[in-house]
C-alpha cells in the first residue's frame, strides 16, 4: 500500500451513515474487511444499510445531539471490540450534520442554534465519548468539513459558521492529542452531490414559507436564483465516492495530513478565490450564484 497502513484495530465508527458521504465512506470501508459501526437515526435507514454491506458493518441507533443516545452506542461499540480483543478503536469519522439556508436577518434563533448544535456541538460530543476507545487503540479522528468552513456563502451563514467552527475546533484538538499520537484530520470537499442539499432546500421551504412578508420583499427578487444554484451544485457535484477514498487515505496514511481538499471547486476555493480581496470575492461569488437569472 505504498505510504499507507491498515489500522492496528480494525473497527471504525461513521456518523450520519445512512446516505451521502457517510453512506459511501461506510461501504467502502466495509469493501476492505474493516468492521464498520455506521451511525444512522432510524432503524429503516440501517436496514437499508445493511442489504448493501457485508455482515460485518453493524449500523446503530446515534442521534449526535442525544446524550443517551451517545452513550448506547459507545456501550455497544465497547462490547464489540471486547468481544474481539482489539486494543481499542481504530478511527471515527464525524460526518453527520445538516445545513440551515435562509436570510441570517429572518432565519429563526432556533434553526440557528439546531445548526450548530448538530454540525458542531453533536461532533464534539461524539468524539468526547469515544476519544477513550481512541486512545487504546491509537486511532484517528476524521473530521467532515467543507469548503464551507474556509470561504462563507450568502444564506448558508449558518452552515458556514458551522464548519468554520470546525477547523478551529479540528486545530485545537489535534495539538491537545498529540502526546498520544491521535492524528485529527480535517476533509474540506467542495460542492459535492450528496443529498444533504436536497433536504436542505426542503427544510428551507419550511422556514421561507414562515418568514415574515418583509422578507420576501426585500430578499425575492435573489434567493430563488441562489437556490436554484445550491441545488443544481448538490446534483452536479463531486461524487460522494471521491470523498470516500480521500478519507480512507487520511485513516490509512503512515503521516496523515491534517486537511484533505476533495474535488476542483474546493481547490478553486482555496487557490484563487480565498487569496482574493473581500470585496472582490464577495462580487465573484454573488455573480456566480445569479448569474442564472441574469441578476448581475
Amino acid at each position: 500500500m505504498g505510504n499507507r497502513r491498515l489500522p492496528l484495530t480494525k473497527t471504525i465508527v461513521v456518523t450520519g451513515a445512512s446516505s451521502g458521504i457517510g453512506k459511501a465512506c461506510a461501504l467502502q470501508l466495509d469493501k476492505l474487511e474493516l468492521r464498520v459501526f455506521a451511525g444512522v437515526r432510524r432503524e429503516i435507514d440501517g436496514e437499508a444499510l445493511r442489504r448493501e454491506a457485508s455482515a460485518r458493518l453493524t449500523p446503530i441507533l446515534l442521534d449526535i445531539t442525544d446524550a443517551a443516545s451517545i452513550t448506547s452506542a459507545v456501550d455497544i461499540v465497547t462490547t464489540a471490540i471486547g468481544e474481539t480483543g482489539e486494543a481499542g478503536l481504530a478511527g471515527i469519522i464525524n460526518n453527520a450534520g445538516i445545513a440551515v439556508a435562509g436570510p441570517l436577518e429572518f432565519l429563526p434563533v432556533s434553526e440557528i442554534r439546531k445548526q450548530l448544535e448538530v454540525n458542531v456541538i453533536g461532533q464534539i460530543a461524539v468524539t468526547q465519548a469515544f476519544l477513550p476507545l481512541l486512545r487504546r487503540g491509537q486511532g484517528r479522528i476524521i473530521n467532515i468539513g467543507s469548503l464551507g468552513g474556509r470561504i462563507a456563502m450568502p444564506f448558508l451563514g449558518p452552515y458556514n459558521a458551522a464548519k468554520f467552527a470546525m477547523e478551529a475546533l479540528t486545530d485545537a484538538l489535534r495539538m491537545e492529542l498529540r502526546p498520544w499520537h491521535i492524528h485529527v484530520s480535517i476533509i474540506e470537499p467542495g460542492f459535492i452531490a450528496t443529498p444533504i442539499w436536497e433536504k436542505s432546500n426542503e427544510a428551507a421551504d419550511t422556514i421561507f414559507n414562515n418568514l415574515p412578508p418583509q422578507a420576501d420583499h426585500l430578499y425575492s427578487t435573489i434567493t430563488p436564483a441562489v437556490r436554484e444554484a445550491y441545488s443544481r451544485v448538490g446534483r452536479t457535484g463531486t461524487p460522494v465516492e471521491e470523498v470516500a477514498k480521500v478519507i480512507l487515505q487520511a485513516l490509512t496514511a503512515t503521516r496523515p495530513k491534517t486537511r484533505y481538499l476533495v474535488g476542483r471547486g474546493a481547490r478553486l476555493g482555496t487557490g484563487i478565490l480565498q487569496r482574493l480581496p473581500d470585496r472582490l470575492r464577495d462580487v465573484l461569488i454573488t455573480w456566480w450564484l445569479t448569474k442564472g437569472a441574469g441578476l448581475m
